[in-house]
């Protein structure tokens, strides 16, 4: 009868990063065959070191939305959208779903809610009523970031359905008898009723904030969440999980 035995050079050349743990309640990592270890960075210390190496390369380009942006520019953009998120009231921990296609805002605000301690949550942009107002609540969602509209989906219209007192928000913060979380709809195309403008986000940042969001950086981890999807199953991913890959010192593009 063969016995097996095991391959002693490919067991060697797995890497592994510190020794076995007692079980408890910690965490797991997955790690190939590699001599490199995992990156322990946060997606804002990942982005900052970008910039830093290729502050003029081209980034990001969204032909359809005639956006281009550099490391730097968008560094800068994230920033920006990140202190005006704290400015809003939004908080280490809240959650933040994004509803709609994929445009230059989409990435932006995953960057930015990453950089602030939001969690982004991927709103399907094909959900109807029931399936939106199931995903708002059942996450807790503070704010929604879409546009308003995309195709046949009308986004600011269902969120008005569902959250009707967006009507009388003068100043786009409601409180919703159905959604009790949510307090604001953010729209990136025309201005609602109701609502607050991404541009008004943007803006809404001052040097408090900024320094808010500086001393938030020390204590942020990579291990936080940054992202829940709703598949299947519901999947948060963690910031190793998103910035999986080290960025290679080439001239092509990243």
């Amino acid at each position: 009868m063969d016995t097996w035995e095991p391959n002693l050079a490919l067991v060697r050349s797995l890497h592994v990063d510190s020794p076995p743990l007692v079980p408890g309640q910690s965490f797991s990592y997955v790690h190939g065959a590699s001599s490199v270890s995992l990156l322990g960075q946060t997606v804002g210390q990942s982005l900052q070191a970008a910039a830093d190496r290729w502050p003029h390369r081209e980034a990001l380009v969204f032909l359809q939305d005639g956006v281009r942006k550099t490391f730097s520019q968008f560094q800068e953009d994230v920033d920006q959208a990140a202190a005006g998120l704290l400015a809003l009231g939004l908080k280490r921990g809240d959650r933040l779903g994004v509803w709609g296609p994929n445009t230059y805002h989409w990435i932006l605000f995953q960057f930015a809610t990453a950089k602030a301690g939001i969690i982004l949550v991927s709103i399907n942009p094909a959900y109807q009523l029931k399936e939106l107002e199931f995903t708002l609540g059942k996450v807790q969602c503070k704010a929604v970031v879409c546009p308003t509209q995309f195709k046949t989906q009308r986004f600011c219209d269902m969120l008005r359905q569902i959250c009707p007192e967006m009507d009388t928000a003068e100043s786009g913060v409601f409180r919703s008898s159905r959604l009790p979380d949510l307090r604001m709809v953010i729209v990136t195309d025309s201005r609602q009723t109701g609502t607050v403008h991404v541009e008004d986000v943007m803006q809404a940042g001052s040097r408090q904030h900024h320094q808010e969001l500086q001393d938030l950086q020390t204590k942020l981890s990579f291990d936080d969440p940054i992202n829940i999807q709703f598949t299947s199953v519901g999947l948060l991913l963690k910031e190793e999980e998103f910035f999986t890959a080290d960025v290679q010192d080439t001239d092509d593009p990243v």
